[in-house]
Formats: C-alpha cells, structure tokens, sequence
C-alpha cells in the first residue's frame, strides 16, 4: 500500500491513495480516500477491465462534492477493482474477499456497490471486516439497487428541475443511455410522474421508439438477460442516433465521459440529467450551457444512492431513506439552480462553489484540517 497523492492533490485532497496488489488471486486495485474532514468516506467500488487511477480519484471528488452537498457526515472516496465483473461466481467472491481484507486498516473508507459489485459483493465485504453499506436485507440493509435510491433521487431532481429547464414533465420525453440498475428505475419513477421513455441503451445497442416504450416491459425483457436492442417494441439504433434523438430529458447512466466535446453538440434536450458519475467532460458541460441545455451535475442529480447508505450506516431504515432522498436532493437541485440563474453561470460551477464551501468548513473544523 502506499500513499501517493501528488499527481491529483489540491486544497481538498485526497487524502490516501492506496495501490492494492495480490499476484497470486491477480488482484489489482486503488482505493483513493478523497476527503474525510466530514466523517468516514463513503463510495462504491467499481469493478472493470478497463478502470484507471485518474478514474478513481475523478470518482472520488466527485463523492466528496456529492456528500458535502447532501449534507453528510461522510467524506468522499472510491475504489476500483481491475478485473471482469461477469467471471465465475466463486472467483469474484475470492477476489473481494481478498480486496476487503487489504482494507481491513483503512477505516477512514467505507465501500459501497458500484458498476461491477452489487449487495451480494457488500455482504463478502462486511462479513470479512464488518464495514461496508449497500447491504442485502438479511444483513439489515436497505438494498440500493433492488429499491432503486439513485432512480428515485433522479426523478426527483428532474422533477424540481423541470420549470428551470423550461419543460413539463408531464409528457416529458425521456432517453437513458445505460439501461441498468440505475437508468430502469429512473425510468420507471420519472413514468409515474407523467415522463414517456422513447430510448434507452445498454452495453449491447441501443433502440428508440418515438411513440413510447413499455418501462415495465422493458425492464422485464433485461431481467430475463436480453439486450435492450433485441426489445421488439422499438428500432435499434447506434449511440450516436441515440444521443441526437430529440427528447426533453437526456439521461446518462453508464461510464464516465459519454458526452465530450465531440458529441455534445448533437444532444437534442432540454434537461441533462446525470444519473452517472462524471458522465460528460468538461469541454461537453460547457458546450451544453452554451447551447441553453440544463445540465443538472451528477453529485446533484444522482446523490440518491449515497443518502441512502448513510441512512443505513446509522441505523435507519427504508421509509426514512426514502423520505431523506427526496428532501436533500430537492433542495439542493433547487438552491443549485437559483444559484445558477442568479449568478448567470453553469449549474456545475454553482454545485462545486456550494459543495467545496462545505467541505472547507468541515476541515476549518478538524485539528489537523483533515481525518486522517
């Protein structure tokens, strides 16, 4: 392990990055604890072939950001596993067993579910160090996933948003690039309020249909392991028609950096509604604000998931996460966007002012100006 924050340090952090490395269970991974000034650190850990140290700590900042807007007694952190999330079973479960016992003295973070991990990975974390949130019901968890926290928190961001951006939900037209465990319940919330889904994709294609899909029915044809292309209610598409299909409210729920320079020009919306974590660069937010597209930040938008980890470290259950979810990610969807308008800057400025202010103040607070 080692701590080697030089090439991402600033007046925030981070504060530990630690490489993990087991050759003989060919493990390879990077926790990057960001900024624990408010409490322990909490992200996911991700698991993918194709993850990068620069990845990790962008996914950091982005939680430190994201649970100092919330309101949090937790820092930010994230941890990434190099490795395929679809092998066997059994060589995942040694994998992240092995990945928790390597952090087992790094008790500033506290790791989550992530692209590649889900509840059942939580559970192999907690039993071997007894820290973790994300958890299955069996072990008093409010299961992030099968509730859909980030869903939810999006379809309230979008919904306090809608005046803003100049639409009605009611009837919105609704595109989800990542049609997961995120983007199917956003879907399906922001359906109840009146919303219209007429794209989606996942890691196999893409499909449109103009006149409107079937949420439930979509959800249930991924259930049953069928790419959303194959779904026969709608056209296949690449991404590129995807991203320039017309719609009120474009929602990215995949990788990071989906929506660059190069593309962000083609969006045809009015709402950006980040659903993933650092979804588009920074050349791409700026190109959007240009062109009167209102792009609501990911640590705004998608704070869902982590409210209601936190709720769940400290006890509570899912009635109150749900309730929490709504009342944090309102407001600050709200105070964001007034501050936004009344500043005339992008919103993404006027989140990290917010959220940076915070954070400050909480290490203002601590002896040594962080928790190390």
């Amino acid at each position: 392990m080692t701590n080697d924050a030089s090439r991402f340090s600033d007046d925030l952090g981070p504060t530990k990055i630690v490489h993990i490395y087991h050759p003989e269970l060919a493990l390879k991974a990077i926790v990057v604890v960001d900024n624990a000034a408010a409490g322990p650190a909490i992200g996911g850990t991700r698991m993918a072939e194709d993850v990068s140290l620069e990845e990790c700590f962008r996914l950091a900042r982005a939680m430190t950001l994201k649970n100092a807007a919330a309101g949090l007694r937790h820092g930010g952190g994230k941890s990434v596993i190099f490795a395929d999330p679809a092998m066997a079973k059994a060589k995942k479960e040694t994998l992240i067993r092995a990945f928790a016992q390597a952090i087992r003295e790094l008790a500033d973070y506290i790791p989550g579910p992530d692209m590649g991990t889900n509840e059942e990975a939580m559970a192999w974390v907690f039993d071997e160090i007894e820290r973790s949130v994300g958890l299955p019901r069996e072990f008093g968890g409010i299961p992030l996933d099968e509730i859909g926290a980030t869903g939810w928190g999006l379809a309230v961001a979008g919904d306090e948003a809608q005046t803003f951006a100049g639409i009605d939900l009611n009837g919105a037209r609704v595109i989800v690039q990542g049609f997961g465990a995120v983007g199917r319940h956003a879907a399906r919330f922001l359906r109840d309020k009146g919303a219209v889904l007429v794209g989606a994709s996942d890691s196999r294609g893409a499909i449109v249909a103009p006149d409107g899909l079937d949420v439930d029915q979509l959800i249930a044809h991924k259930a049953a392991g069928h790419p959303v292309a194959r779904f026969d209610k709608g056209r296949a598409c690449d991404e590129d028609t995807l991203i320039a299909t017309p719609c009120e409210i474009w929602i990215p729920a995949a990788r990071p950096d989906v929506i660059t320079g190069e593309n962000a020009g083609k969006l045809d919306c009015k709402l950006f509604l980040q659903g993933a974590n650092i979804p588009a660069t920074r050349e791409a937010e700026v190109i959007l604000h240009e062109r009167g597209i209102l792009s609501l930040p990911d640590f705004i938008a998608n704070a869902g998931g982590v409210i209601c980890a936190s709720v769940e470290y400290r006890g509570g259950g899912q009635v109150a996460a749900t309730s929490e979810i709504e009342d944090k990610v309102r407001h600050n969807t709200r105070e964001v966007l007034e501050m936004a308008h009344r500043e005339n800057c992008p919103p993404r400025e006027a989140a990290e002012n917010l959220a940076a202010a915070r954070v400050k103040r909480a290490m203002a607070l601590r002896r040594w100006g962080s928790a190390n």
